[in-house]
């Protein structure tokens, strides 16, 4: 018998970002839900690995092995699910993999990174929200960031993309309340997975001992997702610490921040 989580969120949910991390702890936390899974990632390795830990905990698993910062990868996911009957959207990827400032690095590279998070987000949760508002009934988790709440030294278009995350879901949210759709956005900050690993690693930066697991990032998002339209991570959702609004304490945060990120050099 499906459970109540089930009832309101399956029979499927798709998973971006899906292959390891916090988008296969989801995985794993919606399986045991009796909720049949479309995870996509761009490694098909990866996703093979998944889809059999997935499929051996007793429902169904279907992969898509798609680039999410091409233009047409959307469309690509989309036609992957096929006519199955999506309850449940968790934009999970996103992260910044160019580590460098914005004129230092090919406008190209910037434009997969917004593509990612601004073009395949808003057309997945088009595509797949209406489904949702026709039945009455499902959800979206839309993950993003601490860098959400201003610009930064060293991701300016990351932290622009992760903007537009924290405003659309907010809007959606507002829209698809009524009818029975939950929206969240889940705001993390440092969180144990191996995409963050290894951009730390890279950067020569040491691995903190208090990022929060992608275990927990699962448990809680998934909990809070009737509660939207946001969930800061160790926040307790006071949104006010986190985006100042007078220029000087925007100016303060900004350099603040800049001051932690050791491995970018401040030009001068």
């Amino acid at each position: 018998m499906a459970s109540d989580f089930a009832a309101k969120y399956g029979p499927w949910a798709l998973i971006t970002g899906a292959s390891d991390g916090t988008g296969l702890a989801f995985a794993r936390r919606l399986a045991g839900e009796g909720i049949n899974l479309i995870l996509v990632a761009r490694s098909a390795d990866k996703l093979a690995a998944a889809s059999a830990e997935i499929a051996g905990l007793g429902v169904e698993c279907l992969t898509a092995s798609v680039d999410l910062s091409a233009p047409e990868a959307a469309a690509r996911i989309a036609e992957a699910a096929r006519n199955r009957e999506v309850g449940l959207l968790i934009t999970n990827a996103g992260a910044d993999p160019n580590g460098s400032r914005f004129l230092d690095g090919d406008i190209a590279a910037w434009d997969g990174l917004v593509t990612m998070n601004v073009n395949t987000t808003m057309r997945l949760a088009h595509h797949f929200g209406q489904g949702m508002k026709a039945r009455k009934r499902g959800g979206m988790i839309l993950v993003s960031s601490g860098a959400c709440y201003g610009g930064l030294h060293g991701i300016a278009a990351y932290c622009a993309s992760k903007g537009f995350v924290l405003n659309f879901a907010e809007g959606l949210w507002a829209e698809l309340r009524h009818v029975g759709v939950d929206v969240l956005t889940l705001v993390l900050g440092r969180t144990d997975t191996p995409a963050h690993r290894k951009i730390l690693e890279e950067s020569g930066q040491a691995i903190p001992d208090d990022m929060a697991s992608a275990e927990e990032v699962a448990e809680i998002g998934l909990r809070q997702l009737p509660h939207g339209p946001i969930w800061n991570w160790g926040q307790e959702n006071d949104v006010a610490g986190m985006a100042p609004n007078s220029p000087d304490d925007r100016r303060a945060k900004i350099e603040y921040i800049e001051r932690m990120m050791p491995s970018y050099e401040v030009e001068h």
